[in-house]
């Protein structure tokens, strides 16, 4: 079965750069990938993307050595096994809010005897290759995003879930469930204190911790740290940021453009 490098770059030690898309379309992903990341996550929760477009974009990313990632809408099974057979090689999860929660993640990305995949990899198969279904459950990567105040009081019921590879922390809605705007690369003491101590616990329970950012600069910050997964941006925000320094030579005062996801 083809390796999992975000796996290998774990075991060496490094963090996995990472980068979000949110556009329906296999050029963009197709761009993207050959730009040199790690890896780039599919975003089928808060982008514009259907299951249909996403296999096409689980494609486009397979000409790269890229690792093809999908943020599920939901801890829906189905979902997360047809995901899967598309050929993702790793699943972000939402809202994963207590240990019942992150045991079905785990479960239901898992064959038996342990856990309650249903068989059917069709184009895993391809991207996987032949003897996919004896390996997948120990290649397939599971992320457990830790973004409300629920999973802040489970945090470590959710982290000693065997099998489950490592967490996501989501700081919009970190922030948010925290009493704070919604927003990436959070400074307000409370919230840096929440992020400090689902790092802290994560390696404690050796599982590794990632985390979205806004700027390369605070992704750094984080890498320091200890995460060892970091997501910088996504294809909207570097084409509406591109679009506004080309602007900028045009009309130095700036417009109103509303900010991106």
């Amino acid at each position: 079965m083809r390796a999992n490098q975000l796996r290998a770059i774990w075991q060496s030690g490094g963090c996995v750069i990472n980068s979000w898309l949110s556009l329906p379309s296999s050029f963009a992903a197709e761009t993207m990938a050959h730009q040199g990341w790690d890896s780039l996550t599919i975003d089928m929760q808060h982008g514009l993307i259907d299951y249909q477009s996403a296999l096409q974009m689980l494609t486009a990313i397979s000409t790269t050595r890229a690792v093809p990632i999908v943020r599920v809408p939901w801890l829906d099974p189905g979902f997360l096994m047809k995901t899967l057979d598309a050929g993702a090689y790793a699943v972000i999860c939402p809202m994963i809010n207590t240990r019942a929660d992150a045991e079905l993640l785990v479960s239901a990305t898992r064959y038996p005897p342990q856990g309650t995949r249903s068989y059917g990899p069709i184009r895993a198969f391809l991207y996987g290759g032949a003897d996919y279904p004896a390996q997948a459950n120990d290649t397939i990567v599971r992320f457990a995003m830790i973004e409300t105040l629920e999973a802040l009081e489970n945090l470590d019921d959710i982290l000693s879930v065997e099998g489950l590879d490592a967490v996501y922390i989501g700081p919009a809605d970190l922030s948010s469930a925290l009493g704070y705007a919604p927003q990436f690369d959070p400074v307000e003491p409370t919230v840096v204190d929440a992020i400090d101590h689902i790092l802290a616990r994560a390696k404690a329970h050796g599982v590794i911790a990632g985390i979205h950012n806004g700027t390369p600069q605070y992704a750094q910050q984080m890498i320091d740290k200890g995460f060892q997964f970091v997501t910088i941006g996504s294809d909207v925000r570097m084409l509406a940021s591109g679009s506004k320094q080309i602007l900028k030579h045009f009309n130095p005062a700036g417009n109103d453009a509303p900010a991106v996801y």
